[in-house]
């Protein structure tokens, strides 16, 4: 049994039920199956093997899906690229894995032809019309034969995704998630979002991110819901399907949320069939949970990474406006530890790094031993957050530990502060860095980017600070920006924000 089984038994016992909603497109569970029949026909037709890789480059689509499931079938691995990446990135990530094939889609076929020379044993194609060099996946499946599909040559235990982690502090590491994996983590979104077959997901998050596609997206095929894929985030087209396509489930970070916002419509929002919003990526303090709530609709954290597939812990509908600014506790199949820096565990309350263990954690990065290895050291997968634990168990993230800020022989969790600061109305975004000090080894500096018409000083900082974190975390300078570098699911790229402060190029000091 693989996961392409899941669309088999559901095109079974639901074959009419709609699936997937894409592009004005609706595909039925039986439809999904015959597509991915297909699919599985053509990539054999270009012999693909168990272990090869099949990469995608393109906005959400339903050939997305159907890849994957293609790829569960024959065991594979399914390699998502981001469409947010430039061409030398690709080309690192392609060399890396090798693919056997790199599918894409039309807008992005131009700019990637340029890959083949360093891809020699690869077959490009093409979704879309036919151009030069290129086969047509049209073409393709047009020459499949009828009833032409393949057995599984798969097992849950089999590796089926590869996603390369953003890079954004160093080379791209490829995340090999088995399919144990996802069908755990499906397991762990069903207990958080008490998903059922009757759901209505809404996924506007890219794909290529495992956030987009496994906190809501996959889950939800597992249970024979019905998917609305958006092929890319567009603040009123979200708006539009919250209030006429009885949506019952979705995923918004914060960096969408700020986008939702300019449109005058999410400020009165309503909607009566919306049961709860999940947010993850940057983590939302109490301060902050109200600002995004709304209509009374729950907001639930989800923690994880992408070496945890990457639901790892969460807050379920009955807990979050009881515990905001937590990411609520361990998934149902899933172990969390807050260890020192010698691996023992910390009292309630200490922070500690956040460790993970469970069927969801990745079996290793791609090709590498030796960071294998230390990320799972001890059976365990060290995540590099650090975080504390209140009486009733809830788990709050403090940060990164390599974010952390060590001023005066102090630590300091850039977290903390930016949590306080972002919720001030003079303040688009902020980020808080250490900068090297002589006499304090490192000074807090707070990076803000005002909000349009509006002026930051370093004693409005000061003030918003005061009597809210002891007087050692207070930034020692202000630097103003006109933006933020950011990932694409809105995470800080702080190394970025490092060098610029410790440069100072185009920022000026408040």
């Amino acid at each position: 049994m693989d996961l392409s089984h899941w669309i088999d038994r559901h095109a079974a016992f639901t074959p009419d039920k709609t699936a997937l909603l894409c592009d004005g497109r609706a595909w039925s569970y039986r439809g999904l199956a015959r597509a991915l029949e297909q699919r599985v026909a053509a990539l054999v037709g270009q012999g693909v093997a168990t272990g090869d890789r099949v990469a995608h480059l393109g906005y959400n689509s339903v050939e997305h899906l159907l890849l994957l499931f293609a790829c569960a079938r024959l065991g594979a691995l399914f390699v998502p690229l981001s469409w947010r990446l430039a061409l030398p990135e690709h080309r690192v990530m392609l060399g890396d894995c090798q693919p056997r094939v790199l599918v894409v889609d039309d807008p992005f076929v131009q700019a990637s032809g340029a890959l083949r020379e360093h891809l020699s044993g690869t077959a490009f194609i093409c979704i879309g019309p036919a151009r030069p060099g290129w086969m047509a996946l049209e073409d393709l499946l047009a020459d499949v034969p009828a009833g032409a599909a393949a057995p599984s040559r798969a097992s849950m235990e089999s590796a089926l995704l590869l996603c390369y982690t953003s890079g954004s502090t160093g080379q791209p590491k490829g995340v090999v998630l088995t399919q144990d994996a996802l069908f755990y983590n499906a397991i762990n979104s069903v207990h958080m979002h008490d998903m059922s077959s009757a759901d209505v997901i809404l996924t506007s998050l890219p794909l290529f991110h495992v956030g987009g596609l496994n906190i809501q997206t996959l889950p939800a095929l597992h249970c024979g819901a019905t998917v609305i894929l958006q092929p890319r985030f567009e603040p009123g087209a979200v708006i539009d399907a919250l209030q006429t396509q009885g949506v019952t489930l979705t995923v918004l970070v914060p960096a969408q949320f700020d986008l939702l916002e300019n449109d005058t419509r999410w400020a009165t929002f309503r909607s009566g069939s919306l049961r709860a919003i999940t947010t993850g990526s940057t983590i939302i303090g109490a301060d902050g949970y109200g600002k995004h709530q709304r209509a009374g609709v729950p907001l639930l954290q989800v923690y994880g990474a992408t070496e945890t597939c990457p639901i790892a812990a969460y807050q379920r509908a009955s807990d979050a406006a009881q515990h905001p600014g937590s990411v609520g506790k361990a998934a149902l199949h899933c172990e969390l530890r807050l260890a020192d820096d010698a691996g023992r565990d910390v009292p309630q309350g200490v922070t500690g790094e956040i460790l993970i263990r469970g069927p969801n954690v990745m079996a290793g990065y791609w090709g590498k031993a030796a960071e294998s290895a230390a990320a799972l050291s001890d059976g365990w997968y060290h995540s590099g957050d650090v975080g504390h634990q209140d009486e009733d168990g809830y788990l709050f993230v403090d940060g990164r530990r390599t974010d952390m800020i060590i001023s005066g022989g102090e630590n300091i969790y850039p977290a903390e502060l930016e949590n306080v600061l972002s919720q001030c109305p003079e303040i688009a975004e902020v980020a808080v860095v250490g900068r090297p000090d002589a006499r304090w080894g490192e000074s807090v500096v707070a990076v803000v980017v005002p909000s349009p018409g509006r002026q930051v000083s370093a004693e409005r900082i000061a003030e918003l600070l005061e009597g809210r974190v002891a007087r050692y975390k207070l930034p020692r300078e202000v630097v103003i920006a006109h933006s933020l570098p950011r990932t694409a699911l809105g995470k800080l790229m702080r190394e970025q924000i490092r060098t610029a402060v410790r440069r100072k190029p185009g920022v000026e000091s408040a």
